[in-house]
């Protein structure tokens, strides 16, 4: 089992000190998998904040995690011929991710995703106001929601993998939200290929919670500048009808016949000129239980890869990548073109506080929210 606390202080030459330390202090593999995590400096925040960049590998998966935001930067995935390839967008430095216009690459969003109408709510019969960032909306916790703080991070034991815990006190107040939220964000790469996100929250006070992970995924690796030949697969009978904001109107309507069919492989862009704008849409999921369920599937036919997405949440936003201009400038100076990735958000459906018939996301002192999203990486058989 891998000894976490033999990587946890910030060494200059982290990767050669970590060999010397596995053998001195009997850390080991798993069979042939190589489980390790290392940390290096990643910069400071306009504030004076020093930033860390932890990186995780089951010696054939790579994930690079910052305590910003909680964001994954780079996500080394192999393909079908087993050449591992950058399947998530982002920027090469940290000051990529402070700019105005990044679009919420690879981060942690909360408190609430997704949009709440109005940036207005009522609990107890109490109405709270928020940040107002999407035109009239709330969208994905305000003006400095938590993909724009700086999470304190501590290495993680899981019995089947590494990974790292991510832990952020959000006030009483912070962006209008009632409540002090007390949040534990924990990525665990495990040898089977699998990368969990789980989530778990309290609060002192009666607030509203709905946390989910935003990486736009390009499984080409960047051999395609754009995802819409990506097979995508939905476990998905109905999607929430939206306004011209992007808000539901509380419809759940059937996704059979229509261009949200995804219930059987399609390709991304087969049918998306027959949606306005692009897919943007909240889909709720067939659910029988409680339990991780698979959600999702894409797989991309050029390099073989695959991408399942389980998820214990109600609803999963489907985002193509619609207001991606080629305004940004990411990695390796690729200039992110509409639709060059697609998000696949586990998460309660969008507006539920003020949709008296959708999931709530109330959470109550007493109470523990609990979510987890599995990924989980293979190629085409």
């Amino acid at each position: 089992m891998i000894r976490l606390n033999c990587y946890r202080n910030t060494i200059p030459t982290f990767a050669l000190i970590v060999f010397f330390l596995l053998a001195a202090s009997g850390c080991t593999d798993k069979g042939d998998v190589h489980m390790s995590i290392t940390k290096q400096p990643f910069g400071t925040t306009p504030d004076g904040k020093e930033v860390s960049l932890f990186s995780l590998t089951n010696g054939n998966v790579t994930a690079k995690i910052t305590n910003y935001g909680g964001t994954i930067t780079e996500l080394w995935v192999p393909d079908k011929n087993g050449v591992a390839h950058d399947i998530v967008l982002g920027y090469d430095s940290l000051n990529g991710y402070f700019s105005e216009n990044n679009p919420y690459f690879g981060c942690v969003v909360g408190r609430y995703a997704n949009r709440i109408a109005r940036g207005k709510f009522k609990i107890d019969g109490t109405e709270y106001t928020l940040a107002t960032n999407d035109g009239a909306n709330h969208l994905h916790g305000g003006v400095k929601g938590f993909d724009k703080v700086v999470w304190e991070a501590t290495p993680s034991e899981d019995s089947s993998g590494v990974g790292l815990k991510l832990q952020y006190t959000s006030p009483d107040g912070e962006e209008g939200y009632p409540g002090t939220l007390t949040v534990t964000v924990t990525y665990t790469l495990k040898t089977d290929n699998t990368l969990s996100v789980s989530y778990e929250a309290t609060a002192d006070k009666a607030t509203i919670v709905n946390l989910s992970h935003h990486s736009y995924f390009n499984l080409s690796g960047g051999k395609s500048a754009d995802i819409l030949g990506h097979q995508l697969t939905l476990n998905t009978p109905r999607y929430t009808v939206v306004d011209a904001t992007l808000i539901p109107t509380g419809e759940l309507k059937p996704v059979e016949g229509t261009p949200f069919d995804f219930q059987t492989p399609q390709a991304i862009g087969s049918r998306i000129e027959q949606v306005t704008g692009g897919y943007d849409h909240n889909y709720v999921l067939a659910r029988s239980g409680s339990g991780l369920e698979l959600a999702a599937r894409v797989e991309e036919p050029t390099s073989g890869r695959t991408m399942e997405i389980w998820s214990t949440e109600p609803g999963i936003q489907f985002y193509s990548g619609n207001f991606l201009d080629g305004s940004i400038t990411g990695k390796g100076g690729t200039q992110y073109v509409r639709h060059a990735g697609f998000c696949l958000e586990p998460q309660h459906y969008p507006d539920s506080p003020n949709q008296p018939t959708f999931p709530s996301t109330v959470l109550k002192p007493g109470e523990t929210y609990s979510q987890e999203i599995v990924l989980k990486f293979g190629v085409i058989k």
